[in-house]
């Protein structure tokens, strides 16, 4: 087995896994991947531009020994370049704007950083936009470099040396469509001009956001300000066009709404296993709302920014996507079940004999339970059923329970809403099963619907 030691935290970046994703697109015909970027040891994509913004600007003599990294970020280039920073010695102020998640300000400071939130809806050449701000304090500090990393180019050149060569090498030179989420634009382009050098039929799609410039900029070539109005959607789209986004790479843009992608990236943590950030929702719904352009045999390679951890109190917080209209409030059933006061199961095992279920029910004072065997449902039975043997087998009450019993109750979600619980019971008349987060299996009945309307 090949053991890696490495010198520094910074030889760590990059060479981030392609993971298939499997359940999320089910009509999708292609192939789909997910360059997951959170493996980098920032746990962002832009631990990749950090570095090599920095060895450039080393290179070009803008930054000096014991100098000072300044620089405008939605977080993760700040992580990026305080990785960096922390290594080689160099001293950094971020500014930020306030629509960031405050995960991503706590983590920059944890870093050694300073930060500056500015305030997200005023114009860009506002003296007190992150931008502005960023730029006049590497006027007014000694021996610091402002890194603007919309205008400057390493930030592309970053990507056609690292991530456009590990795409095509992971994919065997079979990718047909490449998706990114786009903000400064180094990514989409770096990446995007490596891929189709290799292959021009490559497709380069961006994802876009709604308060964004840049879809009608690429159709028009118009620079409309009346596109630009307030999202929450973090580290997509522009009110600005950043040197580095070259749009004649570009194939589209496909707009997502800031509900469509918060929901996704949920649905990403629950049916992939990928604990990602926002934006990587709006690569995957991006792609649902462009699946229709795909077909069989196509493979589909998707930028997931970051990690899900500098959004936990923002997309993965019920109350946040409450706030912002992206839930209806909703009441789920572990939310009732956990603090029902009997949630004993009451049930009978596949060998249990016909009477001694009969003696259970009576003493319980049930009509209905479900059967298990071996930890598992297998069956139910009734007390319609119980009678209707009774009447024509009175004798005969040494049978296993297994010989008389009918389907098993549906078992439902932990996770479901009552109203869905509710529905299903009304249409089906029959309780359902559900199995909680200790891995017990709990009944709800019509009798428990009505006590909990009724509380």
């Amino acid at each position: 087995m090949e053991k890696r030691v490495y010198d520094n935290i910074l030889q760590t970046i990059g060479n981030t896994p392609l993971v298939r994703i499997n359940s999320l697109l089910p009509d999708c015909p292609a192939i789909i991947y997910a360059k997951v970027e959170y493996f980098n040891p920032g746990q962002s994509i832009k631990d990749r531009i950090g570095l090599r913004m920095v060895e450039d600007a080393e290179k070009a003599g803008l930054l000096k020994p014991g100098g000072t990294i300044i620089e405008c970020t939605s977080g993760n280039t700040g992580m990026g370049l305080a990785l960096a920073a922390i290594v080689k010695g160099y001293h950094c102020i971020f500014t930020t704007n306030d629509k960031q998640s405050q995960e991503k300000v706590d983590v920059l400071r944890a870093l050694g950083a300073e930060v500056v939130v500015c305030p997200t809806d005023v114009t860009p050449d506002d003296p007190r936009s992150y931008y502005s701000v960023a730029e006049r304090l590497s006027k007014e500090i000694p021996n610091s470099h402002w890194f603007n990393q919309y205008d400057n180019l390493s930030n592309r050149e970053a990507h056609y040396d690292s991530t456009g060569p590990e795409i095509w090498e992971q994919t065997e030179g079979k990718i047909t469509h490449f998706v990114v989420p786009t903000g400064t634009g180094g990514t989409i382009s770096g990446t995007g001009k490596y891929l189709k050098e290799k292959n021009p039929n490559i497709k380069v799609w961006a994802v876009d956001s709604y308060g964004s410039v840049f879809k009608k900029y690429h159709e028009t070539g118009i620079f409309d300000e009346k596109e630009i109005y307030p999202y929450i959607l973090e580290g997509v789209g522009e009110d600005i066009l950043p040197k580095n986004v070259d749009f004649d790479l570009i194939d589209l843009f496909e707009k997502v709404t800031d509900k469509d992608a918060a929901i996704m990236t949920r649905r990403m943590a629950r049916e992939e296993g990928l604990l990602v950030g926002y934006s990587a929702g709006s690569a995957l719904q991006g792609i649902l709302q462009l699946q229709d352009q795909l077909k069989e045999g196509d493979v589909v390679v998707a930028i997931l920014h970051d990690h899900g951890s500098r959004y936990i109190n923002k997309v993965y917080n019920d109350q946040w996507m409450l706030d912002n209209g992206f839930l209806e409030e909703r009441k789920l059933i572990r939310e009732w079940l956990e603090v029902r006061e009997n949630n004993s199961l009451i049930l009978a095992e596949s060998n249990d004999l016909i009477h001694e279920v009969i003696e259970k029910m009576q003493e319980k004072r049930v009509s209905k339970v479900p059967v298990f065997e071996k930890d598992k449902p297998v069956g139910s039975v009734r007390e319609s059923t119980l009678l209707k043997y009774l009447i024509e087998n009175p004798n005969d009450l040494n049978q296993p329970i297994s010989t008389i019993m009918e389907a098993s109750f549906d078992v439902v979600d932990y996770d479901s809403t009552l109203d869905e619980v509710t529905s299903k019971i009304q249409n089906s008349g029959e309780p359902v099963l559900t199995k909680d987060r200790s891995g017990q299996y709990q009944i709800i009945t019509t009798h428990d619907l009505i006590k909990n309307f009724n509380a």
